[in-house]
Parts: C-alpha cells; structure tokens; sequence
C-alpha cells in the first residue's frame, strides 16, 4: 500500500498502557495511530483463567477518561482494606502488623483500588478501538520508524506509511525503540517467580487486601469479585493470587495437581477465608526490575514497561504505567489546544521531570522492601517487625503509605494531571 496517514503520535504497543493512552487521546481529538505486533487475543467468549489487575484509585480515572470503566463486563471489586504481616510458612502471623484502612486515608473516604480481571479489560480495549473516531489500529503489523527534529516516520509491512509528530514506545521491556534510539537501562535480577492464579473459597473476603511476606517472598491475596464461570456453578468469594516464590521452587510448586497447590497456597494464606480451592489457570513470571536512565529521545517517548519495570511486591506495576499515561495524555492534549508541537524539546523535557523520578522512587522502594522481607534472618526480623508496628501506629506517616498505595498525591503527578491517577504489566 502507498496511502500516506498524517496523525498527532503513533503508540507502538496496544497492550493495557498504549491501549489506553489511545483511547483516552482519541477521546479527546488527538489522532492517533496504534501499532501493535501481534494479533488483539480475540475476548469474545474468553473464559477465566485467574488473571486481575489492581487499578489503584488514581488509574481509575485514566480508564474512565479513555471510556474504559464503564465498558467493564465484569464488575470491578474495591479494595477497602489492606493488612500487611509479616511470618514464616504454615505458622501464625506476627501480631505486629499493619493495617490500612481506606476511611483514614483522606478526607473524602474511597477505595484504595479496584480488582479488574484481565480479561474484561482487554475485551473492553478491543471493543472501544474501532468505535474512536480519529484513531487507527494496525495489528498485527511490523513497523520500522524514522525520527528526526522534523518529524517521525513509520513505515508499515504490507501497510500505509504514517507521518506523526510523536512516537511513544509501549511495547513492554524489551522496547526494540528504547534500544534503536541507545538508551541504556539498568536491570536488577531478583532469582524469585511470580505465581499468578486465583482461588474460591468459603469464607468472604470482605473487601481486604492482605500482602504475607514470607522468607521466599511475599504472598498477596487480592479480593476479587463473585465469578459465574471461575468453576462450575460459578463461586461466590473469590480472589486473586500473587505467589513469589524462588525460582527452583515455583517449578514444583507449579507442578503440582489442584489439590496439592491449594494446600500449599493454603500454607501461605493462613485459614481465615477457610477451605481454598485452585480456579482457572496457574501463570509463572519471572522476576526481575528494570528502570530506563531516560524516558525520552528525539520524537520519542517510553512509556509503561518500556520505561521501567518492578517488583510486584506493592502491585504498582500497571499503575505506574498508568500514570504515565496520565502524564502523557495532558501534556500532548494541552499542547494540541495551545497550538504547540506534541513531540517537541519543552513537552518531553516536562514529560521525564515528571514521570522519572516517581517512577525512580517506586523502583528503589519495591526493590529495598523485597530485600528487608526475603530474608529469615532474626534480627531483621526483630526489626521489620518493630517498624510495621511503629507505622499502624503513626498516622500522619500511615497516611503517606495509604495515599502512594492509592496512586494520588503530587509525587504520583497528580498536581500536573487534569484527570489525576497483581499479575506483572505488559
């Protein structure tokens, strides 16, 4: 094909972050063209295989912008509390804990996020593309791009050539236009797999979050909604897992038949949902940070995975990606309203001030709490025992925690967003 398309930016990568960012840019008159290089999994008739994201509350507002939240076919469920404990596998957890509470986190009571299954985001993302008057889709399609201080041009296989002021790279870690424009990355390997899945069980959830770090990892039981089809019948309370393990392990472990993966899963949770059994699929991930040391180049932006990568210790993964798609969308919709360039030096510049350092604080923060609880030593546990019941104790501080876990607050960028905002993101 020779057809030439002239847009605003080109989003390479339709996964949950460029998804998003483009529905939310279309929505607002932004043209937009969207890459991807795989085929959208078709969603039609998916059927559940234990996946869900944790939208904090600032995401929330970015998927409702974007016409996404609403297009949801399986309800979200909130997160109203979360218990953080610490202990050791099949033993009580310590009494020193800490609590939060989403009523003492502001003045205005909400969630501190929603669970939302995988697979009814992507099919709300398939469904709300070809309804975006000014954006295209290409998927699956092979791009090649050339950015100069003129311009970007993106040549598609078999496909039109697109002319665009901005290119952003969404497509995921190992971002071919991160390493096409030389921009260096810093990676931390952590020997620990991320056991994905869910579980029904017999007692409700009541809403609560609860993160048990164990010596291995810390194990996180995020409470989801009633499903119809999670097993025959359907399950009344069901939630998502998120197992780290180390690595060696998590292969046995993932071995296992359904009833021996529930008891040990069991080991881990402790017996206050009651008797637990495995639903859907299992999924492994292995475990590793990633931060890039600049978000931007020529005509380019990173965004999502592309940019930086954590533990899934906090679930902050996605929403980080998240944010930045926050980020992303105000300042080029700002500049196509003042009449300005969308790619140019100013909004860029702007764009990694912004998002860098949040982005840099999580990653150290992920990294160091993984260090202080993967460990059984008696000491450092003496002391990380002392210092969760130290903040459940101190409010103005437990306040901090509760508003970052909610993805609001002017170091998640919320006082340059209009808008403002546990499987491993794509």
């Amino acid at each position: 094909m020779s057809k030439t398309l002239s847009a605003h930016v080109c989003i390479v990568g339709a996964g949950p972050v460029g998804g998003t960012l483009a529905c939310r840019l279309a929505g607002a008159g932004i043209s937009v063209v969207l890459i991807d290089q795989a085929t959208l999994p078709p969603m039609e008739n998916p059927a559940f295989d234990g996946r869900a994201y944790a939208i904090a509350a600032g995401s929330r507002c970015l998927l409702e912008a974007a016409g996404l939240w609403d297009a949801l076919d399986v309800p979200p469920n909130p997160i109203h509390d979360i218990r953080v404990s610490d202990g050791r596998i099949g033993r009580p957890p310590s009494r020193l804990h800490l609590h939060f509470d989403h009523r003492q986190a502001g003045d205005e009571p909400r969630p501190f996020g929603w669970m939302v299954e995988a697979r009814s985001l992507r099919k709300a993302l398939n469904a709300r593309f070809p309804m975006q008057a000014g954006l295209h889709l290409f998927a699956p399609a092979k791009a090649s791009v050339t950015r100069s201080n003129d311009g970007a041009v993106v040549r598609l296989e078999n496909g039109p050539t697109i002319r665009c002021r901005l290119v952003i790279a969404a497509e995921g870690r190992n971002s071919p236009l991160r390493e096409q424009a030389g921009i260096q990355v810093t990676r931390i390997p952590y020997h620990q797999t991320a056991i994905v899945c869910a579980i029904a069980h017999e007692h409700p959830h009541h809403d609560l979050a609860l993160e048990h770090f164990l010596p291995s990892g810390p194990f996180a039981a995020l409470p989801m909604g009633p499903s119809v089809d999670a097993e025959p019948g359907g399950a009344a309370h069901v939630s998502a897992i998120v197992w780290t393990e180390r690595t060696k392990d998590a292969v046995a472990f993932m071995a296992l038949d359904d009833a021996r993966f529930a008891r040990e899963a069991g080991r881990r949770l402790g017996p206050h949902l009651g008797a637990i059994r495995a639903v859907g699929r299992r999924w492994s991930y292995p475990l590793s940070a990633m931060i890039a040391h600049r978000y931007v180049d020529t005509r380019l932006a990173l965004a999502g995975d592309a940019a930086h990568g954590i533990h899934p210790i906090a679930g902050q993964g996605l929403n980080l990606g998240f944010r930045d798609g926050i980020t992303l969308a105000d300042l080029i919709i700002e500049a196509v309203q003042a009449g300005e360039d969308v790619g140019g030096e100013a909004l860029l510049a702007r764009y990694q001030g912004v998002r860098r350092s949040d982005n840099l604080l999580m990653f150290a923060m992920t990294d160091g709490i993984d260090r202080l609880f993967s460990t059984d030593r008696r000491v450092v546990r003496a002391a990380r025992d002392l210092g969760i019941s130290a903040v459940n104790r101190l409010g103005p501080m437990k306040r901090v925690f509760m508003r970052r876990a909610m993805g609001v607050g002017a170091a998640n960028g919320e006082s340059t967003s209009s808008i403002a905002g546990h499987a491993p993101s794509a």
